[in-house]
């Protein structure tokens, strides 16, 4: 039986996998570095890498022992090459060359957003190409058009800061745990949503990018001009009501303008199905939001479970197989690379 072991280093979570060959998962593993990064607010790289280097051995075991195989059992490893934080990718990269040399075996290097792109498919097998796919994460904004498993163009990306990103620096401002993310998903069902009425971004005519940084902006110059000072060391399950007003605001902005994109991109190129990827796939209201959208347009949806939205090596090792490759080409030579470049989607007519 074709065994293949998944590995997932890009940002801050360390992560393997041990798919079969059919692309049944046999086990996951995953530790995190929220504890290592929280007093900085955000992801350090260096730390990162540092961490990936202690964590990524014990989690590769830890797979191998869920799957109850043997390391000499596997028959390839797949390994996220980029995008990403390069010393992180670096980490895993390189310590993938290392097994698969030692084990005799190929290795393949995965694109970390195809990844996500596709890991709706984990799950949902029988989604209808083409798929009309939101990656949404820390890092990422973008929107493609999956015509098949190996190919996938971009439709749309943000232009300044990602819908994570965006969620996470608020979340920074009123000094809540981080990261900030989850917490004011969580955090926003005490408030009124309708309470700050941000304005949604205005793009140009006929584009469907993303902007974050506007809503952003307004959601500090509101903490400004109404004299707003968040706790110092909030205890978030007693805040003031004007920040629980204020989290559910912003965030309802946020997802609102992903919808509205995305709507308005499903009209235009009338896919099969709709998906939805990243680590904001987790958020709760994007997801009720996107399935409602899905239904009223009649589209099969794709929505992970949240333990395959955040970063991991299911996905990294499903995408591999489902790409059809033979794992026999010289993966040895592989580099990592920190940014990629997308074929665009041609509008149609």
């Amino acid at each position: 039986m074709k065994l293949l072991l998944g590995i997932e280093t890009s940002c801050d979570d360390t992560a393997a996998a041990v798919l079969t060959g059919e692309g049944a998962v046999l086990s996951s593993a995953t530790s995190s570095q929220n504890e290592v990064h929280a007093p900085y607010g955000g992801v350090v790289p260096e730390l990162a890498s540092r961490q990936h280097l202690r964590d990524l051995p014990r989690v590769v075991t830890r797979a191998l022992d869920l799957a109850q195989v043997n390391v000499r059992d596997l028959t390839a490893v797949a390994v996220t090459a980029g995008p990403g934080l390069l010393g992180s990718l670096l980490v895993g990269l390189s310590y993938s060359k290392a097994l698969a040399w030692g084990l005799g075996i190929p290795v393949v290097g995965v694109n970390h957003v195809e990844a996500h792109i596709h890991s709706p498919w984990i799950e949902q097998p029988s989604l209808p190409y083409p798929a009309l796919a939101l990656v949404v994460s820390g890092g990422h904004s973008h929107l493609f058009l999956c015509e098949s498993p190996t190919r996938a163009l971009l439709v749309c990306a943000t232009r300044d800061d990602a819908a994570g990103e965006a969620l996470d620096k608020l979340g920074k401002r009123l000094n809540l745990p981080y990261p900030g993310g989850p917490v004011m998903d969580r955090l926003a069902l005490k408030g009124d949503a309708k309470a700050v009425p941000f304005s949604l971004p205005k793009m140009a005519k006929g584009s469907l990018d993303f902007s974050f940084s506007g809503i952003k902006t307004a959601a500090l110059h509101h903490l400004k001009q109404n004299d707003l000072t968040p706790p110092a060391n909030p205890d978030i399950e007693a805040l003031p009501q004007w920040e629980y007003d204020l989290i559910a605001s912003y965030q309802k902005r946020v997802v609102d303008h992903l919808i509205q994109r995305l709507k308005k991109a499903a009209l235009l190129f009338r896919p099969a199905s709709l998906t939805l990827a990243g680590g904001v796939a987790c958020n709760g209201l994007l997801r009720s939001r996107f399935a409602h959208l899905s239904n009223e347009l009649g589209l099969a949806a794709g929505i992970p479970s949240p333990r395959l939205c955040t970063d991991n090596a299911v996905m990294v090792a499903f995408y591999a197989l489902s790409t059809g490759r033979d794992f026999d080409g010289d993966g040895y030579t592989l580099d990592a690379f920190p940014t990629a470049r997308w074929e665009r989607a041609p509008v149609p007519a």
